[in-house]
């Protein structure tokens, strides 16, 4: 049995679930969240719990099983508190501001870097060094926060660039002088 899978998703206050056929959507303070799931995966709620069984044993079965609950899991916990990941800027002259829904980012490149926020994910900056990505969906959290560091990955030798604020930069000796 998957040690993930057999454990129940409890459904929180002011969280509802509904599921249709393998469609599930859950409602909660923060938002809505629709999903499909793979046909073979029974997915039930009961008591105010979700939970997640699979049809065999077979090797297919065995890996949807611990993914379809963590999938879950996130949803409810996305609905219910939301995610965030915090970016840091390291670099003399690097900085980001927010201009409506973009945000700019000045990354020592010739020209200003501009993203537009996608549906659903805010943006915030409260220091021109610090960026946090917000959003009930995990997956669009995480993907978006990538795509903003992917602009500037920060370097082995003096650590510049975009990171993740839990990060550490694996540093590089310099070059060695006669």
């Amino acid at each position: 049995m998957s040690r993930i899978g057999k454990l129940p998703i409890a459904i929180p206050e002011g969280v509802n679930a509904e599921i249709a056929g393998s469609t599930l959507t859950v409602k909660g303070p923060k938002g809505q969240l629709v999903k499909t799931f793979h046909k073979d995966m029974n997915i039930a709620i009961e008591d105010n719990e979700i939970l997640v069984t699979r049809p065999s044993e077979n090797k297919k079965h065995r890996s949807l099983h611990g993914l379809t609950r963590s999938l879950i899991d996130n949803m409810v916990n996305g609905v219910s508190k939301g995610f965030e990941k915090v970016l840091e800027i390291n670099g003399v002259g690097y900085r980001a501001q927010k201009q409506g829904n973009k945000l700019v980012l000045s990354l020592g490149y010739s020209h200003p870097v501009e993203m537009v926020d996608p549906e659903g994910i805010t943006v915030e900056v409260p220091a021109n060094n610090k960026i946090i990505v917000k959003g009930i969906d995990k997956e669009l959290v995480g993907l978006h926060a990538a795509n903003i560091r992917k602009m500037r990955e920060p370097e082995p030798y003096k650590g510049k660039g975009i990171k993740y604020e839990n990060e550490t930069i694996r540093r590089k000796e310099g070059k060695a002088g006669k």
